[in-house]
C-alpha cells in the first residue's frame, strides 16, 4: 500500500473508530464508504453496516441498497418507503476491496461470481451478513411492480491499492460480468468500475472537501442587494457548461449536489419526457424559453474577469432538469442553453427559506424540513457546548461535518436522533423501523418542540453512540442490533424509571443531568445491563423480527413496573415513584 493510501487509511479509521480492527477489514470499511457515498450521500453512515466480514460471503465484501435516496439496511424500511412514495427507486452497490497492488482476474471471477448467484440461485454458502441482504433484495423485486421509475441499477466497484491501466483481459472480462446481469432483465443499467490509487485518493479528498467548480458565466445580470445576500446572479448558461459544473472527472452525475433538492429524479414522467423531447427536436434553442431552469446556492463566489470559482454548493432546484440534460448529453449542442440563478449566501434563514420554497411543491418528510428549523439549531448548539470527551455531533444538516476532523462515529444523523429519542423517552423503540413514518410524524407535535429540554436528546445521541461502539468491538452480540432502541429504552429505564408529562419541565432536565452524569461514568456497564434486560423481555428470542416488536416494548416496561398504557387519560402506574403524567400527555407544547 502506497504511503497516501495508508496516511488516508489511518485518517479514515481514527474517524470511524476502526484502529483496533486487521488492516484488511479497515479497507473494506475504507473502500466502502468511498464508492458507495458516491450514490448515497445524504447523510453520514457507518460502512460497518454494509460490510458482509468473512467467510461465508460469497466474494463481495460490502453490500448497499439506496432505495428512494435512503440507504436500507433493514427489510422493514421497504414498506415504510413504500407508504410514503408509493414508488421504489432502487440502486444496489457491490463492492469487492483488495489491499493488493495488482489486479487480478481471478479476483473478478470470483467477485463476480458472487453477484450473480446473489440475484440468481443463492447456491454459495452465505453468512448472516449475506442472507439479510439477500432477504431485502427478494423483498424489493417482489415489490417490481412499483418499479415506476425504471429497473435498479446495479454497480459493482473492484477497489484495489493499485494502478488501473486499461488492462484489455481485465476490460473484457468485466464487460461480460455486465452482459450477464444486463441479459437478466433485472437491470435498467450495470456498471463494472475497477478503483485504483489515484482513483481512491480523489473519492477521500471529495468526502472531506466541498466541492469547488471554475466556470464562465458572460449571460448575466446582477441581482440588485438583498439583505444577508453576498451576491446573485440571473442569467442563462450553454448545457454543455452547465454539466461539467456537475460531473466528476469520470464524467458521472455527482448526486450529492442535489441532497437540499429533496425529491430525487423522477425518470421520464410526462414532464421530463417533454424535456427530452425539446432536446431532440428540430429547433433544441427553444429549451432556453421553455424551462424553468436551475437554482444554485454557493458558500463561496468569487468573480475574477469573467470567470467565477464557485465552492461548497448546491442545486437546490433543477434536479430534474439536470438528470434529463445529462442522460441526454449526445443531444446537445451550443444552441441549448439553461436558465441559471446562482445566489451566494451563509445566512442559514436564507438558504432555509429558499431550499423550502424550491421544495414546498414536492411531497417530503416533515423531518427533513424540521432539521432547517429554530430548535434542531438550538440542537446542534448544545451538542457542541459539551465537553470533547463526551462530544456528540447532530448532523443537522447532510456533510456538515464532512470537512471537519471529527470522529464519525460520534455524528448522529437527525434520522437516528429521532430513533434514539423516540425510543428511550417516548417509549416506543418498536416505531424506529418498520412503521418509522408514524413516529417521525411526531417531529415538532410531540419531539423536537420549541421550548423542550435539550438534555434528553443529548442523552439519547451519546447513548446511541456508546451502544454502536459496543457492536463495532464485538462486546455486544449482533443478532441484537436489530433491538437497539430497545435497548436504549432500558438503559434510560435503568437509571430513572420515573415516568414524566412533559418534554419541556424544568423537573426533566434536571433529572437527565443526572442520568447523563450516570451514564458518562458507568455507560459500558449501564449498556451490557440493558442488553440482559431486552433479551429476558424477548424470552430470549433473537429473531430480528420478534425482538423489535410491541410485545417486546411491553414486556420491557412491565420489567420496570410500567403497566402497558390503557386508553388516553389512563394512569400510569410505577411502584415506589409518584405518577407524574398521563398516557396521552407524553408533552403539552408551550407549557412547563
Amino acid at each position: 500500500m502506497d504511503k497516501i493510501t495508508a496516511g488516508m487509511l489511518k485518517e479514515f479509521c481514527g474517524n470511524f473508530g476502526l484502529e483496533d480492527v486487521s488492516e484488511d477489514v479497515q479497507f473494506e470499511n475504507f473502500a466502502t464508504y468511498l464508492t458507495v457515498r458516491k450514490h448515497f450521500s445524504e447523510t453520514t453512515f457507518d460502512p460497518a453496516d454494509l460490510v458482509t466480514g468473512s467467510g461465508g460471503d460469497t466474494g463481495m465484501d460490502a453490500i448497499a441498497f439506496i432505495v428512494n435516496n435512503s440507504l436500507v439496511t433493514d427489510i422493514d424500511q421497504i414498506q415504510d418507503l413504500l407508504e410514503v412514495n408509493k414508488y421504489l427507486e432502487v440502486s444496489f452497490v457491490f463492492v469487492q476491496a483488495k489491499r493488493s497492488s495488482a489486479f487480478k482476474m481471478s479476483d473478478i471471477g470470483q467477485f463476480a461470481y458472487g453477484v450473480t448467484d446473489f440475484f440468481g440461485k443463492g447456491a454459495l454458502p452465505k453468512n448472516q451478513a449475506v442472507t439479510n441482504a439477500t432477504e431485502i433484495m427478494n423483498e424489493l423485486f417482489a415489490h417490481s411492480s412499483k418499479f415506476t421509475k425504471g429497473n435498479p441499477n446495479c454497480y459493482l466497484y473492484y477497489v484495489t491499492t493499485g494502478k488501473w491501466q486499461d488492462d484489455a483481459n481485465l476490460v473484457t472480462r468485466m464487460n461480460s460480468v455486465k452482459d450477464e446481469l444486463i441479459a437478466t432483465n433485472n437491470f435498467s443499467d450495470v456498471e463494472m468500475v475497477a478503483v485504483g490509487a489515484d482513483q481512491v485518493h480523489r473519492l477521500y479528498h471529495e468526502s472531506k472537501n466541498s466541492i469547488t467548480r471554475e466556470f464562465t458565466f458572460e449571460n448575466r445580470t446582477v441581482i440588485p442587494d438583498i439583505a444577508n445576500v453576498e451576491e446573485a446572479h440571473l442569467g442563462y448558461m450553454s448545457a454543455d457548461d452547465f454539466l461539467k459544473l456537475l460531473c466528476d472527472e469520470d464524467g458521472a452525475i455527482i448526486e450529492s449536489l442535489f441532497y437540499e433538492n429533496v425529491r430525487g429524479y423522477h425518470g421520464y414522467n410526462d414532464i421530463n419526457s417533454q424535456i427530452r423531447d425539446t432536446l431532440s427536436s428540430d429547433d433544441p434553442a427553444r429549451f432556453v424559453l421553455m424551462n424553468n431552469g436551475v437554482t444554485i446556492i454557493a458558500k463561496i463566489l468569487r468573480l475574477t474577469g469573467h470567470k467565477f470559482t464557485m465552492t461548497d454548493f448546491q442545486v437546490v432546484n433543477g434536479c430534474q432538469t439536470s438528470h434529463v440534460l445529462y442522460e441526454n448529453s449526445a443531444l446537445l449542442n451550443n444552441a441549448v442553453r439553461i436558465p441559471l440563478r446562482i445566489i451566494c449566501t451563509q445566512n442559514e434563514s436564507v438558504i432555509e427559506s429558499i431550499i423550502t420554497a424550491t421544495n414546498s411543491q414536492t411531497e417530503v418528510k416533515n423531518d427533513q424540513f424540521f432539521a432547517l428549523k429554530g430548535f434542531a439549531k438550538k440542537l446542534e448548539t448544545y451538542f457542541n457546548s459539551v465537553e470533547k470527551s463526551d462530544a456528540v455531533y447532530y448532523e443537522r444538516r447532510p456533510h456538515q461535518y464532512d470537512s471537519l476532523n471529527v470522529e464519525k462515529t460520534r455524528v448522529v444523523a437527525h434520522q437516528n436522533l429521532v430513533r434514539a429519542f423516540g425510543g428511550m423517552f417516548l417509549q416506543e423503540p418498536h416505531r424506529t423501523t418498520k412503521t418509522y413514518r408514524l413516529l417521525s410524524a411526531k417531529v415538532g407535535k410531540e419531539m423536537f418542540c420549541d421550548g423542550d429540554c435539550l438534555e434528553p436528546y443529548y442523552l439519547a445521541a451519546l447513548a446511541l453512540v456508546k451502544l454502536e461502539y459496543l457492536f463495532r468491538s464485538k462486546k455486544i452480540d449482533t443478532q441484537m442490533k436489530p433491538a437497539r432502541f430497545h435497548i436504549l429504552l432500558a438503559a434510560r429505564l435503568l437509571m430513572d424509571a420515573t415516568q414524566f408529562a412533559k418534554l419541556n419541565s424544568n423537573d426533566l432536565a434536571k433529572r437527565c443531568d443526572v442520568m447523563i452524569k450516570k451514564f458518562q461514568k458507568d455507560w459500558e456497564a449501564i449498556l451490557l445491563e440493558a442488553v440482559k434486560r431486552v433479551a429476558v423481555a424477548a424470552k430470549d428470542n433473537l429473531d430480528r423480527d420478534y425482538i423489535r416488536t410491541e410485545p417486546v416494548t411491553d414486556a420491557l416496561l412491565e420489567q420496570f413496573g410500567i403497566k402497558k398504557p390503557g386508553p388516553k387519560g389512563a394512569t400510569i402506574v410505577v411502584p415506589g415513584a409518584a405518577t407524574t403524567g398521563k398516557v396521552g400527555e407524553a408533552h403539552t407544547p408551550g407549557t412547563g
